[in-house]
């Protein structure tokens, strides 16, 4: 019998480890490919880790409660094969040939390797789910397990979420007596003192604000928000960033919408939105410049055979998440819609899997949401171009007719593209901002839905 080795796979950008919640199988129970075998959670998503083959559990590396990093092997998978590959746990040394006992010693280092390198975590006795988040921010705040079971939860099953723990640190104003107790680890100073005053001034616990010098505020980075950071300032470092901007009058989308809308949500039972709209335009110009849908690697262009197109989104704790649009040039207006509105909404709860956060192959982040009339985006890596929609403003207008020209008012929009300067030159990159804003001009009044 040969093993299989079952490893935590990539969980989206920026998102590096999770942690182990449940195991649906046991030791001895027989696998099907793509059958869950374990439930794991990050700071993004709640999701369940399948099996890639059939095959028997032989041996699981990790518990509930651990902590594992992308491309850690979680558990061995016995399956059929040479008896040249490892042996399983059930055969006796005594019977094992040199090279079947080297195998199993193989596998034993490996699960020896795994358990050193799993982070510790906060000790949990309830039956309470805490993501390693959570445990952190109670570890360094010195917050007792009775007080920590005492939060209100809002997440998932009623679990305690990073906000739900900023919300009740801004409210604690006194430490309870059980978190005087001598804490696990040392709390952590952030700021180096000066001078005697800022010395006594400056706490050694650092994850709520800390006022310094009467007035300024120190607030130490999110885990998360240390992550996106360093994705973006990657970016920024890879990519030869340049922009194209093009105004483009949506006029007719604008009037076409508020014709529609209320007969779509009685239909679908859902809103009509913009954005499913301009997605609609992006995947279609992506189809017309085919070199704009690509990735870089090295030296090497790789140029992406389906259209993925991921739709940034600023979260309530300020992080961002990207959720994919896979196959975006197939759907029709009605799927792009309910796509994006099921994206967005789950996104907003914490309940997007891991393949929906990944696979983008060129991205699309709506600024005008805050008010903004264009911005200049840092790219998604590896992807080469990313499109900002600014606000749609109602604004006066030369329109041009066969009578004379005219001043009008007209709905307009400004389209920035930030796009990979080392492979898509000036003339690629404005030619596909332009084919963007033509659709949306084009839009036909009386297009049916």
């Amino acid at each position: 019998m040969a093993t299989f080795e079952l490893k935590l796979p990539k969980m989206g950008e920026s998102v590096a480890e999770a942690t182990l919640t449940n195991w649906l199988k046991e030791v001895g129970d027989t696998i099907e490919a793509d059958e869950a075998v374990l439930e794991i959670a990050t700071d993004k998503v709640d999701s369940e880790v399948p099996s890639e083959v059939d095959g028997v559990l032989v041996e699981k590396l990790f518990e509930v409660d651990d902590v594992i990093q992308v491309g850690q092997t979680i558990a061995i998978i016995e399956i059929e094969g040479e008896a040249s590959a490892t042996q399983t746990t059930e055969a006796s040394e005594t019977e094992m040939s040199a090279p079947e006992a080297k195998s199993v010693a193989a596998v034993q280092d490996t699960v020896s390797t795994a358990k050193e390198t799993t982070q510790t975590v906060i000790e949990i006795t309830d039956d309470r789910f805490y993501s390693p988040l959570v445990k952190n921010m109670a570890k360094e705040e010195g917050i007792s397990q009775t007080e920590l079971d005492g939060i209100s939860g809002t997440g998932k099953d009623g679990r305690v979420t990073k906000n739900d723990m900023l919300a009740y640190l801004e409210n604690r104003t006194s430490v309870p007596d059980s978190a005087q107790e001598a804490p696990k680890a040392e709390p952590k100073t952030v700021v180096e003192a000066k001078s005697p005053a800022t010395a006594k001034a400056a706490p050694a616990k650092t994850a709520a604000p800390v006022s310094v010098n009467g007035g300024d505020e120190i607030i130490e980075m999110s885990r998360m928000g240390k992550l996106i950071a360093h994705h973006m300032v990657n970016s920024v470092q890879t990519s030869a960033h340049v922009q194209s901007f093009i105004e483009a009058d949506v006029t007719n989308i604008w009037n076409w919408r508020k014709r529609v809308k209320n007969d779509f949500a009685k239909r679908e039972g859902e809103n009509l939105t913009f954005t499913p709209i301009f997605m609609e335009a992006v995947a279609k110009a992506l189809k017309d410049f085919p070199m704009m849908n690509i990735a870089l690697d090295g030296d090497r262009i790789i140029k992406r055979k389906n259209i993925n197109l991921g739709m940034a989104a600023a979260l309530p704790d300020g992080n961002l998440i990207v959720p994919v649009i896979k196959n975006a040039d197939q759907l029709n207006l009605v799927g792009m819609s309910k796509a994006v509105n099921d994206l967005a909404g789950r996104a907003r709860t914490n309940a997007l899997k891991p393949d929906e956060i990944q696979g983008g192959t060129y991205t699309v982040t709506n600024v005008g949401t805050f008010g903004s009339i264009m911005g200049t985006p840092i790219i998604n890596q590896p992807q080469v171009g990313i499109l900002a929609l600014g606000a749609i403003r109602k604004v006066p207008a030369v329109i041009e007719t066969p009578d004379g020209d005219f001043i009008g008012i007209r709905y307009k929009m400004f389209l920035s593209h930030s796009y990979d300067h080392r492979v898509v030159n000036g003339a690629l990159g404005g030619q596909f901002v332009k084919a963007v804003a033509d659709y949306l001009e084009a839009w036909d009044l009386k297009r049916e839905i």
